[in-house]
């Protein structure tokens, strides 16, 4: 039996509904020296989910839920970002639901369970994996656990509930 690993989720950040989709992260910038340059700004989670034109129905999420001003800080977060071809695939009238202002904690605890703090890039989450031997389970920003896999060179993450997505797109 594989040996899991947990990674903890530290800070509030958001993301959607569990269907494949990418790995958004944002990390703040760091000075290395103090010359009089004009700093650089690295796009946050939400500015790159705006950027892909695939995330619309997960920015709709965000700014219903009222997570766009932490999305936007300084992070790092990493969100496993479905695309809108995964929010389509849910039942008719759900995203119509839960962004409604009645359902959002509901909406945020969706959001937050697909979120983790870190720059995590493909390349550490791997990495976890094949630590722990083939499996590594990671502590979302609401509290829900989600164990990704391998699949050849694919990583697969599954919801507590058992349902599996491919990730097909990393370090957006």
């Amino acid at each position: 039996m594989p040996k899991a690993t947990t990674f903890k989720a530290i800070a509030l950040a958001a993301t959607a509904a569990f269907a494949s989709g990418a790995v958004l992260t944002s990390a703040p910038l760091t000075a290395h020296h103090h010359k009089a340059k004009p700093a650089k700004t690295q796009p946050n989670i939400v500015a790159t989910a705006m950027s892909t034109g695939v995330h619309n129905t997960l920015v709709t999420a965000v700014k219903a839920a009222g997570l766009v001003d932490t999305l936007s800080g300084p992070g790092p977060f990493t969100v496993f970002a479905p695309t809108d071809t995964a929010f389509a695939k849910l039942p008719d009238g759900t995203v119509a639901t839960l962004v409604k202002p009645e359902n959002k904690g509901q909406l945020t605890g969706i959001l937050t369970y697909h979120a983790v703090a870190g720059n995590v890039t493909a390349g550490d989450l791997v990495n976890l994996i094949k630590k722990h031997r083939g499996s590594a389970t990671i502590t979302t920003l609401s509290g829900g656990k989600l164990t990704a896999r391998l699949s050849g060179d694919t990583v697969v993450i599954t919801d507590a509930a058992g349902r599996s997505t491919a990730v097909t797109q990393t370090d957006v």
